[in-house]
């Protein structure tokens, strides 16, 4: 096989790909089995006719085209090895000819990995702020595990006040007609908690239990449901019973009951420790962010439309996976958001030019510093995954390879490994000579 490489644009390139005529002769033999064993021919059993009956049979052009697709693939595979073309985008086919006893010849038309024109990217001077947690922050989580201990009780006397739990029968009509969605029995309602339909919990606010109330609202303008968005409704809801929560003092007891310590006090500095630290880690990964994205704003490329679909069909299949496991499909999401594919590959592209033009420019500045991720580093990956998980490492490498997943966790340690860099010499102002600036390997694989 021999292949041709010629620059269409700046981030294209055609690939005219020569497959020797033996080669693809005895792909056509193939086919022609592949097709004796498919259908049945009068005098033959099934898979014995002989090629030049299957060929009179099917006729020798469709013989030919149908043994074409099984060598394109792997020809084309091999092309991409032996020129060293990092693709980007599903290859445009055109067959040149098609003819046995000849070479079998195609162009593959692709957009390949773009040139990167480094900034800079050492020396960024990013400042870390330092993790501060405000007195009234402890408070409010002392205050929010004492309502989460709270006790339940029982309102039989009295009004509905505000954060009661309002334990309610209620059935929604407009214009007199119940509409689909609008009912509902025993439903917990916590008053103030802004769950149903503005207007609706304030309502309820000094009903007593076994009361009856009619409730009137709109439908917001921007509610998911066409049919409702914007109508009056009025629901009636009958008040089944009420629950308040009695809350417990802030005090030791309260500390001994819900934790290790013995005093409040020393819960109070437990809390006040564990902020900081979660405070710290996201003040971390911010500065981290703040670098990584400075970098990615001093460099310049020209990003392929080819890599913002890929990218915008990764997102969607993420999002898609993540809607399955609350079982929902996306047509379901979309008509939820009132929206369609069509818009949300829109609303997804900036975000798909920002990351994959990160993804571009950490690699480039990695070449560009020899980071690379060795076998090892690979095993040592993996144990620290297998410990978070509480799985072997070995079968969590299967399971990724299986995916196809293995390439993309070592290009995740890659770009970890030049964050790192780029953190490590935040403060610090290298030299860079201007010649080497550019990422001239970019379209090219490893």
């Amino acid at each position: 096989m021999s292949v041709k490489v010629e620059q269409i644009e700046k981030n294209k390139v055609g690939l005219e790909i020569l497959v020797p005529a033996k080669e693809f002769s005895l792909a056509i033999d193939r086919t022609a089995k592949k097709i004796a064993g498919e259908i049945i021919i009068p005098g033959f059993r099934k898979g014995k006719a002989p090629r030049h009956i299957i060929e009179r049979y099917v006729g020798k052009e469709y013989l030919q085209k149908e043994a074409v697709d099984p060598v394109l693939g792997p020809a084309y595979a091999q092309a991409l090895d032996e020129s060293g073309i990092w693709p980007v985008s599903r290859p445009e086919v055109e067959l040149i000819q098609v003819e046995e006893g000849k070479d079998l010849i195609f162009k593959a038309v692709v957009e390949v990995k773009p040139e990167v024109e480094l900034g800079q990217y050492m020396g960024l001077g990013v400042e870390k702020k330092s993790p501060q947690v405000m007195e009234q922050q402890v408070d409010d989580e002392l205050k929010r595990r004492q309502d989460l201990h709270a006790k339940l009780i029982q309102i039989d006397e009295g009004e509905i006040i505000d954060n009661d739990i309002a334990v309610i029968d209620f059935e929604g009509f407009i214009d007199g007609v119940p509409f689909a969605g609008g009912k509902g029995e025993n439903h917990e309602l916590t008053i103030g908690s802004n769950t149903f339909i503005p207007g609706f919990e304030e309502q309820l606010i000094g009903a007593h239990k076994d009361q009856a109330v009619d409730v009137n609202v709109r439908f917001p303008d921007e509610y998911h449901s066409k049919d409702l968005a914007g109508k009056e409704a009025l629901f009636k809801v009958q008040i089944n019973s009420i629950k308040r929560k009695e809350l417990v003092p802030l005090d030791d007891e309260f500390a001994k009951d819900i934790s290790e310590f013995e005093t409040l006090s020393e819960l109070r500095e437990d809390v006040k420790q564990k902020m900081i630290t979660a405070a710290g880690m996201r003040l971390n990964n911010e500065y981290r962010a703040e670098i990584v994205k400075k970098a990615v704003d001093n460099a310049s490329v020209e990003i392929p439309e080819g890599m913002i679909r890929s990218k915008i069909d990764s997102m969607i299949a993420d999002l898609q996976n993540n809607l399955s496991y609350q079982g929902v499909s996306l047509e379901q999401y979309y008509s939820y958001i009132n929206s369609n594919e069509g818009q949300l590959r829109e609303n997804y592209r900036a975000q798909a030019v920002e990351r994959t033009k990160t993804e571009l420019v950490l690699d480039a500045i990695a070449q560009k510093e020899g980071i690379a991720v060795s076998d090892e580093d690979v095993e040592k990956e993996m144990v620290k995954l297998s410990e978070q998980y509480g799985r072997k490492a070995e079968e969590l490498k299967q399971i990724l390879a299986a995916q196809g997943e293995l390439e993309w966790f070592k290009i995740g340690i890659v770009s970890d490994r030049t964050i790192d860099l780029l953190v490590e010499n935040n403060d610090v102002k290298k030299e860079e000579p201007e010649e080497e600036t550019e990422n001239t390997d970019a379209g090219k694989k490893e």
